[in-house]
Order: structure tokens, then C-alpha cells, then sequence
């Protein structure tokens, strides 16, 4: 649990400062005198920093001691928090920006090695849920307490994001650095409801030799579904250069249509947490206060999308389908794109909250399952720089949002309410794509678990660490 709280923590901090800026916007605008692509530009700045500094951090985190690189990494997240809240110009806090997203670009890499090796193959999804909460719980905190906040000062929101940096950071400097490969897997506490399910899956997982073996490649070598000879890797993995690790990342079809609907998904979320409030106000008529809370709502739909969308994928693995994390997120996005549509079209907060909220839950529920699938068709000692790889292509997703979100409204729809009513409308296309390919990775993913199972299991060196 301790784990699992402060990687959720983490998220969630990141989260929050996203939110805390959309949030922020009214104020940034009348302060800074600058407009809505601005405030998208700020967004953008971070995580396109962030999207190139997390090749590097992928790196690191296959060979150096996580914990103490990803503490060291938020130290100083909170610094660039401080210097955000006394910029005294538009200028100065785009400056601060990046270099907030230079050093947040460790949490992808990093949080991901982590939960590969803290937790078993058979509970990823479950746990991804719990961990990607605090994405969702981090935004709530912006839109419900630094938003308000913000409503009085921004600079004051930002500073009371910083706080809790530096508290965070001693918490991840005292968790134990796991060994790799899946060794170091955390084992629930004797006689808590976790370990009587632990022990059910492992009743219902097929027999085998190698106890660190995920239930997908299980049961990818008991209906014989043979790997792709191209790309089995041998050897330290953990030594492979950074451009052949991203050459063979590349190449495993799975793992680009992973990287691709997940960046598409997190798009359309990143436009909704800069710009969800000033559409909520505008379409609804009601005030910020007001706003902030149906949001606040929302966000426990879609806590309980990653709940469940985790659990769910988990559950029907150990039912022997094999696809079951790709079809729960391809049923998931799906379900978005369904359910947004009448939210966008009513006038009436009332009568759009049901469908915001399970909009939410399904836009949510993708998430666990596409992380813990990106871990079944990846060797362990690549899975810092995998992750990099999808933290970069995402970043450029997230950081177009705002500003194409931002440049629609203002440019092609004219302002306003509709300007933003239309933008969200056409910006459910990416999300229908991203469904498209998910259901086109059920495919390929068999084979990619395979291969990444018959590559080499670990380096000479994993024994040691």
C-alpha cells in the first residue's frame, strides 16, 4: 500500500500543476494580459520539454538506482513550483515552465520500471488502476482546492503545489529499490484479502517452470503461438544503446499502437483539464465554484473507470483470453466517444452530468490495461526506455492539445462558448482512431508477448541489483 500511495502521488502532483494552470486561466489572462493560446502554450512548453527529457530518464531507468534518481527528480519539481508562483511576467513563467517539464519527464520511465518489478504480471492491471487514480485525484485537487485558490491568487495555487514536493520526495527516497526482472515482486501480507486472491490466480494460472512468467506469456507458450525470431533480443539488454532501444521498440507493431491510442487519449484528456472549466461554465451558465465542483464529480466517475477498467482486464486474463487488456480498452474508448457527444450537446448541467460522468469512467477505464499490456510485450530491462518512448511520443500529444484546442476555439470557431462546444465535438475524432487501433493490436499482441518472453529474461548483472 505504502508503494502504491506515493507512485499514485506522484502522478498525481503532475496532475495537479496541469489542472492548477487551466484552472488559473481567468486570472492568467487578466494578470499576464495574455489569451487562450497562451495558456495552452504554457501547457505546451512543459510537456514537450518534458516529452524530450524523458529519452535520457528511460535510460536511467534500466540501469541506476530508481528511487534515488526519481526523489532527486521531484526535489527539484518543487523548486520549479516556487519559481512558477514568483515569475512576475508572461515570459519568466514560460521560462519556469520548462524547466518544470524538464524534470517532471522522470515520473514516466521511472514509476513504470517501478511497477514492473514491485508487482506480479497477474495484478498489473489492478494495481496500474490504482496508481493511475492519482492522475485523476491530482486533477480533482486542481479543478476543487488550487482552482479555487486560484480564484484569489495564482501565485498562491502554485506555491501550495510545492509543498508537498519536497514531502514527497523524502517518501520515494525510503521505498526499497526492487530487484529487476520481476524478482523483486512485492508479496501481499499473509492472511488480507490480497494474498487470498493472489493465491486464486495462482491456483488458475497454468503450470510452469518459471514463477516470474506473466499469465499472457502463460499462455502464449500453451497454445504455442511462436515469437518473431527479428526480434528477440539476447544479451544485456540493459546495455543496448538508446538508439537501437528505440529502434526495437519501434518495431514491435503492439507497442506502436499502444504508444498511439494511449497519445490520442491523453490528448483529448490533456484539452479537457486546460479548457473543461471555461466549457463547463460557458455551455452550463454557471459560475467557476459551480464548475469546479461538476468536475469534481466527473473525476470520481473516472476514479472509478481506472478502478475498474484495471481490474476488469486482469480478471478476464486469468480467464484465459488473452486479449482481454485490449479488448476492455478498445470497448472502453469506444464507449467515450458515445457518451461525450449528448453531454456536448445539452444546455443543461443536470442533464449532462450522467453522461459526463460515465464518459469519464470510460475514458478512464482504457488506461491500466494499455499500461499493463505495454509491460507483458516488453523484455523487464527495457522497460525504462520503452516507456521513455511513449512518455515522448504522448508529450507531443499533450502538448499539441492545448495549443490546437486553444487556436480552434479562438481561430476557426470564432471564441466563446460554441467556439469551445465545437472544438470538443471535433476533437472526439482522435479518441474514435484510437479505438480503431486498439481493436487492430488484438492481432499482433499474442505474438509480442511471445517474443518479448523469448528474449533474453534479464542481463548478467540483474542478479546483483
Amino acid at each position: 500500500m505504502r508503494v502504491i500511495v506515493v507512485l499514485a502521488a506522484i502522478l498525481a502532483l503532475s496532475s495537479a500543476d496541469v489542472v492548477t494552470v487551466g484552472a488559473s486561466a481567468t486570472q492568467l489572462r487578466s494578470d499576464l494580459s495574455i489569451n487562450n493560446t497562451d495558456i495552452g502554450l504554457l501547457v505546451a512548453v512543459s510537456s514537450l520539454v518534458g516529452a524530450l527529457a524523458s529519452l535520457p530518464f528511460g535510460v536511467l531507468a534500466d540501469r541506476v538506482r530508481r528511487t534515488f534518481t526519481l526523489a532527486a527528480a521531484i526535489v527539484l519539481w518543487g523548486v520549479a513550483m516556487v519559481l512558477s508562483a514568483t515569475a512576475s511576467s508572461f515570459g519568466e513563467l514560460l521560462l519556469t515552465r520548462l524547466f518544470l517539464g524538464s524534470v517532471t519527464a522522470a515520473a514516466g520511465p521511472l514509476v513504470a520500471s517501478l511497477v514492473g518489478d514491485y508487482f506480479a504480471g497477474s495484478e498489473r492491471g489492478r494495481i496500474y488502476g490504482f496508481i493511475l487514480s492519482g492522475e485523476l485525484l491530482g486533477a480533482g485537487f486542481g479543478f476543487a482546492v488550487t482552482g479555487d485558490i486560484a480564484a484569489l491568487s495564482w501565485r498562491l495555487a502554485f506555491f501550495i503545489l510545492a509543498i508537498p514536493a519536497f514531502v514527497l520526495a523524502w517518501a520515494v527516497m525510503r521505498l526499497p529499490e526492487p530487484a529487476r526482472g520481476g524478482r523483486g515482486a512485492l508479496a501481499p501480507e499473509p492472511g488480507t484479502a490480497a494474498a487470498r486472491a493472489a493465491h486464486r490466480a495462482t491456483e488458475s494460472r497454468p503450470a510452469s517452470d518459471e514463477p516470474h512468467a506473466t499469465d499472457a506469456q502463460l499462455l502464449v507458450r500453451e497454445r504455442n503461438i511462436a515469437p518473431d525470431p527479428a526480434l528477440i533480443l539476447h544479451g544485456d539488454i540493459s546495455r543496448m544503446s538508446l538508439r537501437s532501444a528505440i529502434r526495437h521498440v519501434l518495431q514491435v507493431r503492439t507497442n506502436v499502437v499502444l504508444i498511439a491510442s494511449s497519445s490520442l487519449g491523453y490528448f483529448f484528456l490533456a484539452g479537457v483539464e486546460i479548457f473543461g472549466v471555461e466549457f463547463v461554465k460557458g455551455q452550463y451558465n454557471i459560475g467557476q465554484v459551480t464548475a469546479n465542483g461538476l468536475l469534481l464529480v466527473v473525476g470520481i466517475g473516472a476514479i472509478a473507470g481506472v478502478l475498474l477498467g484495471g481490474t476488469l482486464s486482469d480478471s478476464l486474463l486469468r480467464r484465459r483470453h488473452i486479449n482481454s487488456r485490449l479488448t476492455v480498452s478498445a470497448l472502453a474508448a469506444t464507449a467515450t466517444i458515445v457518451l461525450f457527444i449528448p453531454a456536448l450537446i445539452t444546455r443543461s448541467a443536470g442533464s449532462a452530468l450522467p453522461y459526463l460522468l460515465f464518459a469519464a469512467l470510460a475514458l478512464s477505464a482504457q488506461n491500466p490495461a494499455i499500461d499493463a499490456a505495454r509491460l507483458d510485450i516488453m523484455p523487464p530491462r527495457l522497460w525504462g526506455r520503452a516507456e521513455s518512448v511513449r512518455t515522448l511520443v504522448r508529450g507531443v500529444a499533450v502538448a499539441l492539445a492545448p495549443l490546437l484546442f486553444g487556436a480552434v476555439s479562438d481561430y476557426v470557431f470564432g471564441g466563446g462558448r460554441s467556439g469551445l462546444q465545437w472544438t470538443f465535438a471535433v476533437m472526439l475524432a482522435p479518441l474514435a482512431v484510437a479505438a480503431y487501433l486498439l481493436f487492430k493490436a488484438r492481432h499482433t499482441y499474442p505474438g509480442d508477448v511471445a517474443t518479448a518472453a523469448a528474449s533474453a529474461p534479464r542481463s548478467p548483472s540483474s542478479a546483483s541489483q
